[in-house]
């Protein structure tokens, strides 16, 4: 599985982590990644660590993901992203629309 979605033991986090290329073939498995997270206004981290690869189609999924989530959570962060993944979303100037860490 290329997409994992942890809690963490108090439900203040949920890290969904990408494994492998981001792209148009993940769009089922990063939708239910963050579906049905309940009541609790988690923080969601988006861990890019293991993501060699992201495309267009990976950036109008994080789009839809904060606009689907709202205010039913606290924020939304990526984090660990690799320089040619940063670069992208540098380019794409997520940093005006995401905490990048």
């Amino acid at each position: 599985m290329s997409v994992s979605r942890d809690f963490s033991n108090d439900d203040k986090q949920l890290v969904i982590a990408i494994k492998g290329k981001f792209d148009f073939s993940l769009v089922q498995e990063f939708r239910q990644a963050y579906s049905h997270i309940g009541d609790s206004q988690p923080t969601v981290i988006i861990d890019l660590r293991e993501t060699d690869y992201l495309d267009s189609s990976a950036l109008g999924m994080l789009l839809n993901m904060r606009k689907s989530l709202g205010s039913s959570v606290k924020g939304i962060q990526l984090v660990n992203a690799k320089p040619d993944v940063r670069r992208i979303l540098d380019i794409s100037r997520f940093d005006k629309m995401f905490v990048i860490a």
